[in-house]
């Protein structure tokens, strides 16, 4: 491989990668090395389930990637057929990354945008529809769930995809915490906010009609995904306009989760 001195400059001008990305063989930098593992487990825990549930491909669909960072997902659905994708992120480095990084896959311009905005400032319908909107990352970093789920409700998607860190009690509750704004993971509108248990991530979401099921996390490695194995962490697959019944894979139960079964409640 002949070294791309420009896209190296490039990748290193950025003083933080969150997720790593292959650029024309130059593999950018990952703030963590177990994290590779991790979202490579993540992918096939929710994101190929969801391409297979689509027969293959996502052509024909638009996705909403909300909380979207450097664009990771985005760009698999887009390797995934999908026809157009809209990512919004709160910080201009994410979202300058992003562009970056579809701009050296040479994805079409027209398949693709990238918004620095306040995901509770933002004008869905403006942009929408959307057939699928992901909420990846994003849901215990905020605290106006219920604001959120009424935005995402409006563009009536055919599935929206939470995945969360949760709160360990027993029943429907969120958890206040406090979030250092100025760490790029972390939220970007207020510091204080909900962590969801399991069961408030169910309630919320089939309060805004949405049908859901909870993903066991059947990962073949938990290096780097260790809240996953705890029960910290689970993905959600909601939908008002498909059964979700028939998704692929295994569906999980609250009192399933590890500090259910040990008579733990945090």
């Amino acid at each position: 491989m002949i070294r791309d001195e420009h896209l190296v400059k490039r990748i290193e001008e950025f003083p933080r990668w969150h997720y790593q990305f292959n650029l024309r063989g130059h593999v950018t930098p990952i703030f963590q090395e177990d994290h590779v593992n991790r979202h490579a487990q993540r992918k096939k825990h929710f994101f190929d389930p969801l391409v297979q549930w689509y027969g293959g491909s996502l052509q024909g669909k638009r996705l909403l990637d909300l909380g979207c960072n450097a664009g990771f997902w985005s760009l698999h659905a887009i390797l995934a057929g999908c026809d157009y994708v809209l990512g919004v992120d709160g910080r201009r480095m994410h979202v300058e990354q992003a562009n970056f990084v579809f701009e050296v896959y040479e994805v079409e311009p027209h398949r693709y945008k990238f918004l620095e905005d306040n995901i509770f400032n933002f004008t869905y319908e403006k942009y929408g529809p959307f057939d699928i909107v992901l909420c990846l990352g994003l849901f215990y970093h905020i605290n106006r769930h219920v604001e959120l789920l009424r935005s995402i409700k409006s563009l009536n998607p055919e599935v929206l995809i939470i995945d969360t860190s949760l709160t360990a009690m027993k029943g429907s509750f969120l958890e206040l915490r406090k979030d250092d704004v100025s760490e790029p993971r972390m939220s970007t509108d207020y510091s204080l906010v909900y962590y969801p248990s399991a069961h408030a991530v169910l309630d919320l979401v089939q309060e805004f009609g949405f049908n859901v099921i909870m993903l066991k996390p059947l990962f073949d490695d938990f290096h780097g995904a260790e809240d996953y194995l705890s029960g910290h962490r689970r993905a959600f697959i909601c939908s008002s306009e498909k059964s979700v019944s028939d998704f692929p894979g295994i569906v999980d139960h609250l009192q399933d989760l590890p500090y259910y079964k040990n008579g733990q409640v945090g």
